[in-house]
C-alpha cells in the first residue's frame, strides 16, 4: 500500500511533529508498506493569510496513493477518498488559544469571519476522514468541545528509545525542544536568577525566530548569568540530545497547554530524569507529577527556581523521581509495530 503523510511545515523550523512526520513514514516502512511524507508550506501571519492557505491545500488533488495520514492543519484539508486523521493540533489560535487572549486572529468582524472559516474547513475534513485519532486526551477534549468530533487516542512513541539510557545525576539542568515563547524557556533562565546552589542550566534547542533567541541572550546578560546559563540554541542530532539528558539532574519542560505529554517528557523518563513543569503544562500532567515523577509548580521564575533547588540538593531524590517516572511511561505500552498496526486497522 503507498501510504502518503502529510504535515504542514515552516522553513528551517523542526519540531515534534515533524519528529512524528519522519519516523511514522520510517515505521510505515518497516512494516512492509511504501510510504513518503508530504510537507506543506505554511505561513500563519497575517491571519488574512490563513485563507490562502486552506484554499491552497483544499484545492490539492493527490495521484498514485491509497492512504493519507493527515497530521496538522492545514495540510490535512488535502482531499481523498481514503484519508484519517493522527491530529497533532488544530489550528489553535482559532480555537482554545483564542479564548486565551493569544491568537494572532484579530478581534474584528473580519477575524470572526476567518475563525468561522476555519472551523467550517476542519468540520468538513473530519467528516470525511475515514477514522480520527487524536495523540492526546487533551487534544481529544479540544476536538469534542470545539468541533462535536469524537476521536481515539493514539499516543505517539518515544523516537530512538535506546538514546535514552540514562546516568548519574549530573549538576545542570537541562531544558530543551524548540524555543518559542509558547515553550517558556525564558521562564526558567530567569529562575536561575534566585537559584543559590551552583547548579547549572542549558537551554537547548533550535530557536524559532532570532527574536526568541534574542530574549533568552537578554535575560542571560541582563542577570549576569553567563556562568550559570549555557544556550546551545541550535537543531542538536540526536545523539547530542540524548547525552544532556542522560546525564542531566533534571529536564525543566515547561509549555503552556501543551498537546501531548510531550517528546521531551517521555525523552526524560526513558532516561529516567524528574521533570519540572508548571501546573498549566497541559498534556504534560498525564505524565509528571508533582512530588513523584518530578515537581509540578506555578510557571513564575521564583517557585520553578524551588523546585530545581530541591532536586539539587537531593540527588538521590531526583534518582527515586526518574525512576518511578520511568516505570510510569514504560508501563503504557506504547511502542511503534503496535501505533502503525492501529492505524492501518
Amino acid at each position: 500500500m503507498k501510504v502518503l503523510v502529510v504535515n504542514n511545515m515552516a522553513p528551517f523550523v523542526w519540531g515534534g511533529a515533524e519528529e512524528l512526520a519522519h519516523h511514522l513514514v520510517k515505521h510505515l516502512h518497516a512494516a512492509g508498506e511504501q510510504a513518503d511524507v508530504l510537507r506543506i508550506p505554511f505561513r500563519w501571519n497575517p491571519a488574512e493569510r490563513l485563507l490562502d492557505e486552506m484554499l491552497l491545500c483544499k484545492n490539492s488533488r493527490l495521484t498514485n496513493v491509497d492512504l493519507v495520514i493527515g497530521l496538522k492543519f492545514p495540510a490535512y484539508l488535502i482531499p481523498h477518498p481514503n484519508k484519517i486523521l493522527w491530529l497533532v493540533h488544530q489550528y489553535r489560535q482559532a480555537y482554545d488559544l483564542w479564548d486565551a487572549g493569544q491568537s494572532n486572529i484579530p478581534d474584528t468582524t473580519r477575524g470572526q469571519e476567518i475563525r468561522a472559516a476555519i472551523k467550517a474547513a476542519d468540520n468538513a475534513c473530519f467528516s470525511s476522514c475515514n477514522r480520527l485519532f487524536t495523540i492526546h486526551t487533551t487534544t481529544a477534549e479540544r476536538l469534542r468541545r470545539y468541533n462535536g468530533f469524537e476521536s481515539e487516542v493514539l499516543m505517539p512513541p518515544l523516537n530512538d528509545p535506546e538514546l535514552f539510557a540514562g546516568g548519574e545525576p549530573g549538576s545542570y539542568v537541562v531544558a530543551g525542544g524548540r524555543i518559542n515563547s509558547a515553550k517558556r524557556q525564558h521562564l526558567v533562565v530567569e529562575a536561575m536568577r534566585y537559584v543559590k546552589s551552583d547548579i547549572r542550566l542549558i537551554v537547548a534547542g533550535p530557536p524559532d525566530t532570532p527574536e526568541d533567541a534574542e530574549r533568552l541572550r537578554r535575560m542571560v546578560a541582563e542577570n549576569d548569568l553567563e556562568s550559570r546559563v549555557t544556550l546551545d540554541l541550535r537543531f542538536l542530532e540526536r545523539s547530542e540530545l540524548a547525552s544532556l539528558v542522560n546525564q542531566a539532574l533534571a529536564v525543566a519542560y515547561l509549555p503552556f497547554d501543551e498537546d501531548y505529554i510531550g517528546y521531551v517528557t517521555i525523552e526524560a523518563a526513558h532516561a529516567a530524569k524528574p521533570v519540572i513543569t508548571a501546573l498549566d503544562a497541559g498534556g504534560v500532567l498525564d505524565l509528571v507529577k508533582d512530588g513523584d515523577t518530578g515537581h509540578v509548580v506555578p510557571p513564575e521564575p521564583e517557585q520553578l527556581a524551588n523546585a530545581i533547588e530541591a532536586l539539587a540538593a537531593s540527588p538521590p531524590t531526583a534518582v527515586e523521581m526518574g525512576l518511578r517516572a520511568k516505570e510510569a511511561w514504560l508501563a503504557r505500552g506504547v511502542t511503534w509495530p503496535q501505533t502503525v498496526e492501529r492505524l492501518l486497522s
